[in-house]
């Protein structure tokens, strides 16, 4: 079964004149309970491939099918729908937690956005998703600026997951965070998607980081996508000349020479699932 279908996305972003495509005809698919990485530098469209998937940008061409079901957003109804389906995590947790609200308010609406929950369901339910991605539940009475940036992180994975999407989007996730606090956070999706069987579509420029979580990698360049192989596959045997140039800037993930064994994907260091 596939989680995410795109077939033929399009998207230009506004503005005077004929402008490229920030997204340019892409297809990919996510099999379920799969993760796929998607990797590329800075401005090649992976962030406007993820928004549009969710209906945060105008789609200009093609289609986009989530759980078989093609996404529409055009009502109310229509984004609930969606958001039972598919939540998106962004680079920034800043943009998804209310400065003013802390974790226990912002738990609890998210977790009752799709149905009722009375009083005790709604701080079992808060509870859970915080023990989901490491958090201890005194930190629920805290506002975002109480905590660590690894913290506000995890958080807002687990107002992404309060929904119960199948399919979860993970946009940039740790580039903002240290680099021990990025292990312990890409170790904690890893272990959410192994856990509760999620799909994910994990979207990054540290090709490291998108390997060690991913079962296969797609890489985009100018808004199109260059290379689709499994995660061992992108390794050890890329194809595209561009793939090859984002392997050779990592050392560690550089083809070995003929007798020597392949790297890890994506070698991070595993820390532990409370920390940052």
């Amino acid at each position: 079964m596939t989680a995410l279908q795109v077939i033929g996305l399009t998207v230009r972003h506004p503005g005077p004149g004929v402008r490229p495509a920030a997204v340019d005809g892409v297809s990919l698919e996510i099999p379920s309970g799969t993760t796929l990485g998607l990797v590329g530098e800075s401005g090649c469209g992976k962030s406007s491939l993820a928004r549009a998937i969710v209906g945060l940008l105008p789609v200009h061409g093609g289609r986009v099918l989530v759980d078989g079901r093609e996404v529409r957003t055009r009502t109310v109804r229509d984004r609930r729908r969606l958001g039972r389906l598919v939540q998106i995590v962004l680079q920034d947790p800043d943009t998804a937690l209310d400065p003013r609200m802390t974790v226990r308010q912002t738990l609890a609406e998210a977790a009752t956005v799709h149905g009722r929950l009375d009083r005790d369901a709604r701080a079992e339910r808060v509870a859970g998703l915080l023990g989901l991605v490491g958090l201890d539940h005194h930190l629920a009475g805290r506002l975002p600026r109480q905590l660590s940036g690894g913290q506000r992180q995890r958080v807002a994975l687990a107002r992404a997951l309060a929904a119960g999407p199948g399919l979860l989007i993970a946009d940039e996730i740790t580039s903002a965070l240290d680099v021990s606090v990025q292990a312990a956070v890409l170790n904690t999706v890893r272990e959410l998607q192994r856990r509760l069987g999620l799909s994910v579509l994990f979207i990054g420029h540290n090709l490291p980081a998108v390997c060690h979580v991913s079962d296969a990698v797609a890489v985009m360049r100018d808004g199109r996508i260059v290379e689709s192989a499994p995660t061992g596959t992108i390794l050890r045997a890329p194809r595209h000349p561009y793939t090859r140039e984002l392997l050779a800037a990592v050392p560690s993930l550089r083809t070995p020479p003929p007798g020597q064994p392949s790297p890890a994907p994506g070698a991070v260091p595993r820390s532990g699932a409370g920390s940052g």
